[in-house]
């Protein structure tokens, strides 16, 4: 069991990238889209899943891999823990119980700028992309972990759901208008454009649509600097489409918004990109994550100062 926790290297010749992406298109070719939560399978509420440890939110591709746990599997919460974790807790993984891998990318310096940097007294420059991936387990796969552990992150409480959304699109400055028939993001101009919520079937889904066209705002060269110079229809505007469209589902679930719309007009061109290159999700789930984090980064945290008797 422990042997399947530890980080393994992609010397193994196990194709993560293969595994994942035929994961992805089978829910796509099914229909589904894995970067919207199916809670209606899952137990757990709506959430971004977490290292119960550390607290820190899992990014990029691991998040629609451990979303895929949590509703396949129905675990009741988002926390993750590796065996090594739960055994130094004091706890241990249930016999029998199986992981979820997860992946993440370190860089390491070759063997030559190693040699180079020692003969100048210098740190060696890492600049070689190495895969690697090991397992987590959800809490509810363990036993004797401290009870308070799945209190890293708390629910959002419904009733500030839209006024969180509201604050947090104040927050970024950004130049936003409410009003018209239809939603995109002007990068000439730099100006977002939403119909009125009220416009929409399910007023739900305007904050959707208000975190996927700023998703595409983050990509503006002063900020992220995505390319964004793609044609309608070509393959670098379905790459864009795709970044945006995890990235509004991300912030969604980062402030307990449960939207119900599909972004199905572009599913075609997803399985297309995903069909001809396996490592596509990652990439888009990657930036995708940068792009929610940008976002997420001008929340307004609360003060903890208190107030002089």
């Amino acid at each position: 069991m422990e042997n399947h926790s530890r980080a393994q290297g992609a010397g193994q010749r196990r194709n993560i990238y293969a595994e994942i992406t035929d994961r992805i298109l089978s829910e796509l070719e099914a229909g589904r889209v894995p970067w919207v939560q199916p809670w209606a399978t899952a137990t757990a509420a709506v959430g971004m899943p977490f290292n119960a440890v550390s607290g820190r939110r899992y990014s990029g591709i691991n998040i629609l891999s451990l979303w895929h746990a949590i509703a396949e599997r129905r675990f009741a919460g988002h926390g993750f823990v590796t065996f090594r974790q739960a055994r130094e807790l004091g706890g241990f993984v249930r016999r029998g119980e199986v992981g979820t891998d997860i992946i993440y990318t370190r860089r390491v310096a070759t063997r030559d700028e190693r040699r180079n940097a020692a003969d100048e007294g210098r740190e060696a420059r890492a600049t070689i992309p190495f895969l690697r991936h090991f397992t987590v387990f959800a809490l509810e796969q363990c036993d004797g972990l401290p009870p308070d552990l799945a209190g890293a992150a708390l629910p959002h409480d419904p009733a500030l759901i839209v006024p969180a959304a509201d604050a947090l699109i104040r927050a970024t400055a950004a130049d936003f208008r409410i009003g018209g028939p239809s939603a995109f993001y002007n990068p000439t101009h730099d100006y977002v454009q939403v119909p009125r919520p009220q416009d929409f079937f399910e007023p739900i889904n305007w904050h959707r649509t208000a975190f996927h066209e700023l998703a595409h705002w983050s990509g503006h060269p002063s900020r992220l600097d995505r390319d964004q110079a793609g044609a309608f229809g070509s393959p670098e505007y379905g790459r864009e489409e795709l970044v945006a469209e995890m990235a509004g589902a991300f912030v969604c679930a980062s402030l307990g918004i449960r939207p119900t719309v599909r972004h199905s007009d572009y599913l075609g061109s997803w399985l297309d990109i995903l069909r001809e290159d396996n490592r596509a999700i990652l990439r888009a789930a990657s930036a995708a994550s940068r792009a929610a984090d940008y976002l997420l980064g001008f929340q307004v945290k609360p003060s903890n100062k208190g107030t002089a008797a």
